[in-house]
């Protein structure tokens, strides 16, 4: 397993996005602590996992899908960085 950094803008108003978070949430882990950022774990490519969340969301969205590596530093809450040590 792997861990992937999808991050987003969705730019149409007034749009339904439920079904990219529930598709999101499908994946086998996944951490949702910033708004518009999700850290996938699966055995996905970052391609494949992109594929696959695509069909949710309008062609004027922005999203970046990227390999999530150990090194890494912010500042969040301890139980993200706890989410980070055992999934990567």
């Amino acid at each position: 397993m792997s861990v992937h950094c999808v991050s987003y803008d969705l730019n149409k108003p007034g749009q339904d996005y439920t079904a990219l978070y529930e598709e999101l949430k499908k994946s086998p882990g996944y951490w949702h602590y910033l708004d518009s950022t999700w850290l996938i774990s699966t055995s996905e490519t970052a391609t494949e996992l992109f594929q696959r969340i695509k069909p949710h969301i309008d062609n004027n969205d922005t999203v970046l899908v990227i390999k999530v590596t150990n090194e890494y530093s912010g500042w969040l809450p301890e139980k993200a960085w706890g989410w980070l040590k055992e999934h990567l």
